[in-house]
């Protein structure tokens, strides 16, 4: 519950810097480019933008912008060191759809100074899915209303 909390908090964090980031910047997006299907990389550049965005907290191992993955490293939340999270994330579909993005996690717990593998709840994976889809709405409601 504690990593739950930390992980929305993060994200939201992450969110609200990243909007205000954009307060400067020129109002000049074209419209067509707000369209819900972006494919100049492989997939939906929206929901690949909120995907990065939300993980931005954690190290990185791998993305790609064609296949629509990106896995992280492993992430210790500072105020629960004894657990430990990794997400895949895989965007599914170049349209911004809420079945276009899966989120798949590991976690693990500290038990005699060994990592063992522990169950993830559904609701977390959910929880980041749902957060990726909320980011990827506003990034394309901030293009279309310039």
């Amino acid at each position: 519950m504690r990593l739950n909390k930390f992980l929305i908090i993060t994200v939201s964090s992450v969110a609200l810097i990243s909007g205000l980031s954009a307060c400067g910047k020129s109002k000049s997006v074209k419209t067509d480019m707000a369209a819900s299907k972006v494919t100049a990389i492989g997939v939906n550049a929206y929901l690949w933008r909120a995907s990065l965005d939300s993980v931005s907290f954690m190290p990185l191992l791998q993305t790609d912008s064609a296949g629509g993955v990106i896995v992280t490293d492993w992430y210790i939340n500072p105020s629960s060191p004894g657990e430990r999270i990794k997400l895949t994330i895989s965007i599914l579909d170049q349209d911004l759809r809420s079945d276009a993005v899966r989120v798949a996690g590991s976690r693990q717990i500290l038990q005699n100074n060994n990592w063992v593998d522990a169950p993830m709840r559904a609701a977390t994976v959910q929880k980041m899915e749902n957060i990726i889809l909320t980011k990827a709405r506003d990034l394309r409601r901030s293009a279309i209303n310039g």
